[in-house]
């Protein structure tokens, strides 16, 4: 299936397999490029040497296109961008909006630009800076998230921009992909799909947790880092709700000098981080510091294991999916619905 996304990419389908942290590291990104998707390798929880060892595997497993993810506000992005430019990555994602000098110098290089975000104007404003195309997720979607929809925040922003949009946040399915191909969008992306594969390397008791899950048991709280987060409920997210400010910023500050240990970055680096993610999301200081819980509560469950002592970013579809299926049988069982629903659609007229 040719769409707008496939020949920009040089991938096969119109798919996407985001870059979740600790969970988008090279065996699936590697899996998910073999079968046809565009991989994209989560960089935001790696050292500069990690990032550089990571892409060469990716690049050892695969010799299809893939992507690799990127804070645009970290202290060293410039040095991301070099690492992605000389490894020969195809595209480059955001999590936020990339500065109109990262994009330039990424375009120069070659390199795809495709920033996400949640909100039509982040879309417009990315798109005059040069992006060439923008992964738009709805309220549906794990992680951080926003409050629209994706069936109403989607054709808003393929109705603003002029650039392919690819949608998030509810999709798991061939039939989602024609629903997405329908608003106008030029693909689909999907996090907690591809997490739940056998290609993924989250522990299987984890696995077994979002296996078991109902649409009611995923939650969106503030609890974690002050800002709405989509996860699994469990009893750590209700003790972290019950808890009082000064006990949660207490452990968000051990946390961070964790995480500071298994990023490589210096204490400068992460103020200079924590000031541009206060000023770009209108923080106070309490919720910097409570930023700094979600990388090493997500490394808990997603590295460790520890259903108990970590979080798990989740989008609502876990609770419709019930397989682990292996990313070269997940994607031609979509694009196999896809083609099915589309003949269904034409047997209608």
């Amino acid at each position: 299936m040719e769409t707008a996304l496939t020949r920009l990419a040089g991938i096969r389908h119109p798919i996407v397999q985001t870059g979740m942290g600790w969970v988008a590291g090279p065996r699936l990104v590697s899996a998910a490029a073999n079968a046809g998707a565009l991989g994209i390798l989560a960089s935001a929880t790696m050292t500069l040497d990690r990032l550089r060892a990571a892409i060469a595997e990716v690049r050892c497993r695969t010799d299809a296109p893939f992507g690799v993810n990127l804070r645009a506000d970290a202290a060293d992005a410039g040095d991301r961008v070099r690492l992605i430019i000389d490894g020969g990555v195809r595209v480059a994602s955001f999590a936020l909006a990339p500065s109109p000098g990262l994009i330039a110098e990424l375009k120069e290089a070659g390199v795809v630009v495709i920033p996400s975000v949640g909100a039509r104007r982040h879309a417009e404003k990315v798109a005059a800076w040069g992006a060439d195309a923008v992964i738009v997720q709805g309220g549906e979607g794990g992680g951080h998230t926003g409050e629209v929809a994706t069936s109403v925040l989607l054709p808003q922003v393929v109705d603003a921009v002029r650039i392919p949009v690819v949608a998030a946040g509810g999709f798991f399915d061939g039939r989602g992909l024609v629903a997405a191909l329908a608003y106008g969008a030029a693909g689909v992306a999907m996090g907690t799909r591809f997490l739940l594969t056998s290609d993924s390397t989250v522990p299987d008791a984890v696995k077994a947790r979002y296996l078991a899950a109902t649409v009611r048991d995923v939650t969106v709280t503030r609890a974690v880092d002050g800002l709405p987060h989509r996860m699994l409920r469990t009893d750590l997210v209700a003790a972290l709700e019950r808890s009082g400010r000064a006990r949660s910023l207490l452990h968000a500050i051990r946390r961070a000098a964790g995480f500071r240990r298994l990023s490589g970055l210096t204490w400068r680096q992460m103020v200079r981080d924590g000031l541009a993610l206060r000023h770009g999301k209108e923080l106070s200081w309490s919720q910097v510091l409570l930023a700094a819980n979600t990388p090493m509560l997500l490394r808990s469950a997603m590295v460790d294991g520890r259903t108990d002592l970590g979080v798990m970013a989740s989008g609502q579809v876990a609770g419709v999916i019930d397989d682990l299926p292996s990313c070269a049988e997940l994607v031609g069982r979509i694009m196999e619905e896809a083609e099915e629903t589309r003949e269904r659609l034409r047997a209608l007229k």
